[in-house]
Formats: structure tokens, C-alpha cells, sequence
């Protein structure tokens, strides 16, 4: 007899990406080019490894629990995204920060519209509270059409709409002026704006429409371009009203004091993250262009990005499944992108430098001259 809730059986488990780097010796990683789960490829600011080593030195520090109000780390927060602490609340990681948000707002009952193909872990935890999930597709080459999302809202009427923004995995932007004119057109609908890689976009974040929009809750993620996603923090920017009601359930004491001291010490070094992204800005579109280029561009096609990752369509299954073991032959790591029809021939390369994005050129270049694909 099985005394698990009988709706997790059913429930499509999130595919992660291969993590063989941690059966890797530490000495050894460096030979190995991760751009599988759109982390940064170069470590934090050198400010963070301080801040945490100053941390160490403390002796009343193991045996306690975290903070549960971190001032600094909210004025921190304030300062960096121009919003009134008492419309943010922050999170160990936006991940556990989704399914807070989906308990607060979701259940049996509910349906959730996802803007598709997307980040899929929100599927899943949408899905667990019992919620229902229908989608608004993107067009087979990954374009956004804000009309097509608007008659799927206005024919679904859903509790509740997920959009990452920009979107992973096909790169695709929102304007921060359509986003308000979707939240102000279907005021019956929650918008969880995802905003992970907003960094890397060179846009301006939505986040200030919560002070005139109750039915907006943007995620944010220090994970990506502040470089700390072995850190696991994550915020939300919202009305006064959704961040007490999302506190109720919140459990305070679930953000280390690493993780706080670490955000805090990012944050306050956060012209560091801006030349990262700005680096990662130039490379993307150096990768763009190399990859729809010959001779590649006869296997793969690149699609436009906002996010620090970019979508390569394959030429056929073949030549998919040949890059990807000849990346990982070469120590370089993608992600094998699946949870739609439309990904079918896809791959996902995460972006860092300029030198590192140089390197999968090149070896792209060596396994069309090796004839492997």
C-alpha cells in the first residue's frame, strides 16, 4: 500500500542536466566547459570568497540558526533594484521561491497558462498542488507573438500566467511597456514574471509595475549573473499585500547566513556583475553569428537571445545526437532540450566569455572536418 499523495505518481518528474563536474576532482574542473544549466562560468566577485572567509572567523556561528531579518541584506536588495524593502522578500533560491508562491496562490481548482516552450521545473510545481497547466505556444521558429498570447489568456482565463522573461530556453524578451499592458488588460490573472536572466538582456526589469499592479509578482535569482547558484538565493518583488500574504507561509530561517552574508557581499559589488553580463552580451552574439556562419550553419541554425544561453536547432536528430557526444568527448557540457515537440532537434548552450565561446566554435568546426556530424 502506498501512503504517497496518489497526484506525484502522475506527475512528469524535471530532467536535470548531467552533473558529472562533481565526480571531478577540484584540481581538475578547470578543463571542463559547463554550459549546461546556465550558470556563470566565471567564480563571483572577489568580494563574496572574502566576505565568506571573514564569516568563517566567527566562533558563534555553526551551532546558531541564520538570521531570519537580515537588514543589510533588504537595504542591499533596495538599493540595487530601486524598489521599497517592503516590496520585496527574499528566498533561499527562486526555485523554493516558486513553490511558496504556488502554494500561496495555486491548488486544485486552478489553472496556470505557461508561455511554452519554457523553464519546466515551474511546470512541475504548478502541477503538484494540483493545479491545472495549458500552454501558449511559441511559433515553430521560437518567435513571440504577444496577440497569440493574448487570445490564449482571453480563451483560458487562468488563475495564474508564467512567463520567464527573458525566456529560457528560447531567448525570447517581453518589453517591460507590453508586460504592463498584459497584467492591466486581464486583471483576473496572476503574473509571474521570471525575470532569472533580466541581467543579460539589457532591458529594463518589470518590477516597478508592482506598485501599480496587485496581480504581478516578479522572481528574481542572484544565481545567474551575480554568479552565486551554488548559493541558492532568490527574491520576489511585489505589492505590499502579496509579500505579507507569501511571508505567512515563508520559513525564515531557511536562508543560511551564508547565503546572506554571500548576496549581500554581490550586491554591493554589483558593477562587477554588470562587465560579466556585458561580456557575456558580446560573446552571445559572436556565438550568433559564428554558428550561422559556414560551414556550421549548414548543421545548425542559432536563434536570437536575451538570456546568457543560446537555442541551436540541429540539422536532424543525427546531427544532434553526434554534437553531443562530441561536446561531451571534449569536455564541453549542453543542455538536451526535450520538454516540447518544438525542441525536437534542439540544444541549449549556456554563454560565458568570449574566449570560452571561441572554444565551442572551434571544436563545432573540428567535428565538420572530422565528419563526425
Amino acid at each position: 500500500m502506498s501512503y504517497v499523495n496518489p497526484r506525484l505518481l502522475t506527475l512528469k518528474p524535471y530532467k536535470v542536466a548531467s552533473h558529472k563536474i562533481w565526480s571531478v576532482p577540484a584540481g581538475e574542473r578547470s578543463g571542463i566547459l559547463k554550459l549546461d544549466w546556465n550558470e556563470a562560468t566565471v567564480p563571483p566577485s572577489p568580494k563574496v570568497r572574502q566576505a565568506l572567509k571573514d564569516l568563517m572567523e566567527e566562533e558563534d556561528f555553526f551551532h546558531l540558526y541564520p538570521s531570519t531579518f537580515n537588514e543589510e541584506l533588504m537595504r542591499s536588495l533596495s538599493a540595487y533594484t530601486g524598489m521599497p524593502e517592503a516590496n520585496i522578500q527574499y528566498f533561499g533560491s527562486s526555485d523554493s521561491l516558486h513553490e511558496y508562491i504556488a502554494r500561496a496562490y495555486l491548488g486544485e481548482g486552478k489553472k496556470v497558462l505557461v508561455l511554452w516552450p519554457s523553464y519546466d521545473n515551474f511546470r512541475l510545481t504548478a502541477e503538484s498542488t494540483g493545479a491545472k497547466l495549458c500552454y501558449s505556444e511559441m511559433s515553430s521558429d521560437f518567435e513571440l507573438s504577444l496577440q497569440q498570447l493574448r487570445e490564449d489568456l482571453a480563451r483560458e482565463k487562468p488563475d495564474m500566467a508564467y512567463v520567464c522573461n527573458p525566456n529560457n530556453p528560447t531567448g525570447t524578451l517581453i518589453p517591460s511597456a507590453c508586460v504592463e499592458e498584459l497584467v492591466n488588460d486581464f486583471r483576473d490573472t496572476v503574473f509571474l514574471l521570471d525575470e532569472a536572466y533580466i541581467e543579460f538582456s539589457g532591458a529594463a526589469s518589470s518590477c516597478r509595475l508592482v506598485l501599480h499592479h496587485e496581480n504581478l509578482l516578479v522572481t528574481r535569482t542572484l544565481s545567474k549573473a551575480f554568479g552565486l547558484a551554488n548559493i541558492r538565493f532568490g527574491y520576489l518583488i511585489a505589492s505590499e499585500e502579496n509579500i505579507q500574504a507569501i511571508s505567512r507561509i515563508r520559513n525564515p530561517k531557511n536562508i543560511t547566513t551564508f547565503t546572506q552574508v554571500a548576496a549581500i557581499a554581490a550586491l554591493k559589488d554589483s558593477a562587477y556583475m554588470r562587465a560579466y553580463a556585458e561580456e557575456v552580451r558580446s560573446a552571445r552574439e559572436i556565438f550568433i553569428n559564428g554558428m550561422n556562419r559556414e560551414p556550421l550553419k549548414d548543421f545548425f541554425e542559432a536563434f536570437p537571445s536575451c538570456g546568457n544561453f543560446v537555442l541551436l536547432r540541429c540539422r536532424n536528430a543525427g546531427t544532434k545526437q553526434a554534437i553531443l557526444k562530441w561536446y561531451e568527448a571534449h569536455n564541453i557540457f549542453v543542455r538536451n532540450v526535450s520538454q516540447s515537440a518544438s525542441l525536437v532537434n534542439c540544444i541549449r548552450v549556456s554563454v560565458g566569455t568570449e574566449d570560452q565561446m571561441q572554444q565551442v566554435l572551434d571544436v563545432t568546426r573540428l567535428a565538420i572536418e572530422e565528419k563526425i556530424i
